[in-house]
């Protein structure tokens, strides 16, 4: 019984290569307004600026994110309508 109760919690559990992406997904996804990389390395601590600077351009390329400069000033914006599902 025991062996069944581990198998499912194991099953319910993202994987760690998976946690680190939707924590920047739900980051960007709570931004109300426009934000800055800075904004999501806040919100995601253990994450770093790379992966975030790449899941950023993976978001602009499909259209759910907008971004409005260039290097550390860069202002990006979530486009709530159109949020796509995650990988």
């Amino acid at each position: 019984m025991a062996y069944r109760d581990f198998e499912e919690l194991v099953g319910q559990m993202p994987s760690p290569k998976g946690a680190k992406a939707e924590m920047v997904l739900a980051a960007v996804r709570k931004q109300t307004t426009e934000f800055k990389l800075s904004d999501i390395e806040a919100a995601c601590p253990g994450v770093g600026r790379e992966w975030i600077r790449s899941l950023l351009a993976e978001l602009k390329k499909s259209g759910e994110v907008t971004c409005r400069g260039k290097g550390p000033g860069a202002r990006w914006l979530y486009q709530r309508s159109k949020r796509t599902t995650s990988k």
